[in-house]
């Protein structure tokens, strides 16, 4: 597939204090920040400076990485702090895999696009990835992720219906679906700041190389776990009509300024041919909420 590259200086993650800080995470904006975990990003949003303001963990990691996103929160924000809520992008075991711990644990509320319930109340699972496409090592690896369910209904909260992101003032929250049917996006309007989950992003996710070196291309979501590239191609389109200044993405690094905004563009245009698979599961058949497809349903 043709590339969207883009050089070290799109990066917005660049900030020479990260090491001083010691909160294991790079810094974007005053209040907002990720870490990443293996082959995937949390993000924290709060200003660390001002502890009783609060804070909100976007995405929950890979299973397993529970204790570092505490460590890394309790270095931000203060050892008995906790967040208002946690916000989730979507459910995917690379974003959702430490959640159920982080709940037991923190107890507060779990916000998510209703169309994701299923896979966060215990009910269903996603469909099978497409293991055929994107060429790389990641895509046959798909088949040994864990598909969910998970179960935190006792936390679970929909989103507000005005767009309002709970415990983030300033922020809406954009249904952003293709990758999953209840994906979002978090945009802010004052500094023009994006945080887009798997909408898309900004590595090359189907290549073991590309996510070990995190070598910097605009890319649309990983092709083995998207259900639905017509709405993936929407709402990539609809990102780029923001002209974000700042994007952190669920995949590679935070990138900024006018590389990210022509690269951005560049995707949403050129869509079908840099990001679509020619032959996939799911680019003849996308996988759809409205019939089922999109949810496999345990047995009772």
């Amino acid at each position: 597939m043709p590339q969207i590259a883009l050089n070290e200086s799109a990066r917005a993650d660049t900030d020479p204090a990260d090491s001083d800080r010691h909160d294991y995470t790079h810094q974007i904006r005053p209040d907002l920040a990720y870490r990443r975990l293996g082959i995937v990003n949390v993000v924290f949003y709060g200003n660390r400076e001002e502890k009783e303001g609060g804070w909100v963990l976007v995405d929950a990691g890979l299973p397993g990485t529970a204790a570092m996103i505490r460590h890394a929160a309790a270095a931000r924000f203060g050892k008995a702090s906790r967040p208002a809520c946690i916000v989730m992008t979507h459910a995917h075991v690379d974003h959702a895999g430490a959640l159920e711990h982080l709940a037991e644990e923190w107890g507060v509320p779990i916000y998510a696009h209703e169309l994701e319930f299923p896979y966060l109340d215990g009910s269903a699972a996603y469909p099978a990835p497409d293991p055929k496409v994107g060429g790389g090592a990641m895509p046959a690896l798909s088949v040994l992720f864990p598909r969910g369910p998970f179960n935190v209904s006792r936390w679970l909260r929909p989103l507000p219906a005005d767009g309002s992101v709970p415990g983030m003032p300033g922020w809406n929250w954009l249904h952003t679906p293709g990758h999953t049917p209840g994906h979002i996006s978090l945009w802010r309007e004052s500094d023009r700041a994006t945080i887009a989950g798997d909408a898309f992003i900004t590595t090359n996710q189907e290549s073991v190389y590309a996510v070990m070196t995190q070598k910097i291309e605009m890319h649309g979501p990983p092709m083995y776990y998207t259900q639905n590239w017509q709405d993936a191609e929407r709402s990539v389109r609809k990102l780029a009509a923001l002209n974000p200044d700042y994007a952190v993405t669920g995949h590679g690094h935070a990138v900024g300024g006018a590389q990210l905004r022509a690269g951005l563009n560049k995707l949403a245009a050129s869509f079908k041919a840099v990001a679509v698979p020619r032959h996939g599961k799911y680019t003849e058949h996308p996988a759809s909420p409205q019939d089922g497809t999109a949810y496999v349903h345990k047995r009772k």
